[in-house]
């Protein structure tokens, strides 16, 4: 399979980086081929310019060769897998921002005759979403785990409703032993080995 990896975490030596590297050893070990986007490290912008605001309706809402670049990637994506460390809980800036100006129409959707939005990226079989937490459980469910909210609903709206959907939440991070953090890096490797 063709797997994206999109991961947000400004630290190199983040317990996120070795969530990172833990699922793309075991993607590429069961064979599939991997692209990582690591979106700190190759400085990708979340602001929206103004120039992409106003070609977002447009017939090229894709603008600058990083953006076309992740969005040719998208398109040929059997599965996208999302890792990144759950900030006021939601997705860091960053990934916010890379779903806006990546996941474009003409990418991630398109308009049928009556304007609505119907799927483009059909071919997309698993929609994994992997983070991390400060808090425990049941805070994250009170206040609606909107990353995830975006990660599990929200992103079907663009592959359709016949997506696999799997997520892993490591929650109170804070409070870890590293023995419950490397249960999880086991956890994660085991399921992405098993992706298929």
């Amino acid at each position: 399979m063709n797997v994206v990896v999109v991961f947000a975490h400004p630290s190199a030596d983040s317990f996120g980086q070795a969530i990172c590297s833990t699922a793309v050893s075991a993607l590429e070990s069961s064979g599939h081929n991997v692209s990582l986007l690591a979106l700190y490290q190759s400085h990708f912008s979340a602001a929206m310019s103004r120039e992409e605001w106003l070609a977002y309706h447009g017939e090229t809402p894709a603008l600058g060769p990083d953006v076309a670049a992740h969005g040719a990637l998208v398109r040929n994506a059997d599965a996208l897998i999302f890792i990144y460390p759950t900030w006021w809980s939601g997705l860091p800036s960053i990934m916010k921002g890379w779903l806006d100006r990546v996941l474009v129409a003409g990418v991630a959707f398109h308009f049928n005759k009556k304007d609505k939005v119907r799927p483009s990226l059909k071919q997309v079989r698993h929609l994994v979403g992997i983070s991390t937490y400060g808090s425990p459980h049941l805070y994250i469910a009170l206040m609606n785990d909107n990353g995830r909210r975006i990660i599990m609903r929200a992103l079907r709206v663009c592959t359709g409703w016949r997506t696999k959907r799997t997520w892993l939440g490591l929650y109170n991070m804070g409070n870890s032993t590293s023995e419950q953090r490397d249960a999880f890096l086991q956890r994660v490797h085991k399921t992405l080995r098993e992706l298929s």
